[in-house]
Formats: structure tokens, C-alpha cells, sequence
């Protein structure tokens, strides 16, 4: 995997539980985040007492390399938000301003986070057809896959 081809926007806690319908109980399960990228969930959960282990390419690079990428990608993206902003429902995030801080703030937890998370093996640098976990429940399908798993297999 190259980073040059990697687009970079995070998604917090509050996003994942939106988007998966993600219950108390779920969050005090076992996690596997499929694709997660910098996304700040793991960061957030783990800090609450949560198990989470996320599974992305991305996570052969370093902190440092991210930070590079998200900084070089994060105008672009924002430019074109802003000129595509009426193809999207602004219902919980009102407008790409707000998007834009809400996905930043994510992106800035998740690198805090990320050294400690990957020495303690919360973030594993895995494709995730290649991970190896027994499916307990699929939340949902989305192209940010989220299962359940458990743990010693």
C-alpha cells in the first residue's frame, strides 16, 4: 500500500454509535474495527474501558507519516466538500465547517493515541479479509465495517 493513494478522514466515537446504532452493552464488548484508518473510536473507547482492536493498512506507517498525509489531503478534501456540500444531508454535523473540525479534532485524538494504542496492539496493521477473528455479530454493512469478536481463538 502506498500513503500517496490513501485518503485520511477519521470519524469519532459519536459517529460510529450514529452510524452502527451502537449500544452501551456493544461498547462494553470486544471490537474489531475493520478499516477504522484514523479514526479516534478505538482512542475514545479504550480510554472509557472499552476493548477495541482496529485493522487497517494504514497502520505500517508511522504517527509522523499520517500526520504528513492527513495535513497534505485535509484542503482537498475540505474544497471538495465545500463544492459538493448540497449532495449531502447536514443533520447531525450542519454544515462542511463543522464536518471539517469534527473529522480534524478525530483525526488529531487518533494520532495522540496511535504509538501507545499500536505498542499495546489496539491498532493492528492488518487487511481485514485477512484477519482471523470468529464472527460473534455484524452490526452493520458499511464500507467501515465494525464486528464483534472473541477473543483467544
Amino acid at each position: 500500500m502506498k500513503l500517496s493513494k490513501v485518503v485520511p478522514w477519521g470519524r469519532s466515537l459519536n459517529e460510529y454509535s450514529e452510524m452502527f446504532l451502537l449500544s452501551e452493552n456493544d461498547l462494553n464488548g470486544k471490537i474489531l474495527g475493520c478499516g477504522d484508518g484514523p479514526a479516534c473510536f478505538n482512542a475514545q473507547v479504550s480510554r472509557n474501558g472499552g476493548n477495541v482492536i482496529s485493522a487497517d493498512p494504514i497502520y505500517q506507517f508511522s504517527t509522523g507519516e499520517i500526520r504528513s498525509r492527513i495535513d497534505e489531503v485535509y484542503p482537498q478534501i475540505m474544497e471538495q466538500m465545500s463544492k459538493n456540500k448540497d449532495d449531502y444531508v447536514w443533520k447531525s454535523i450542519r454544515s462542511v465547517e463543522e464536518l471539517g473540525k469534527v473529522r480534524l479534532d478525530a483525526m488529531k485524538l487518533f494520532l495522540a493515541d496511535y504509538e501507545q494504542g499500536k505498542k499495546s496492539g489496539r491498532y493492528i496493521m492488518r487487511h481485514c479479509r485477512s484477519c482471523h477473528f470468529r464472527i460473534l455479530n455484524l452490526i452493520w454493512p458499511c464500507v467501515l465495517i465494525i464486528y464483534f469478536y472473541i477473543a483467544n481463538m
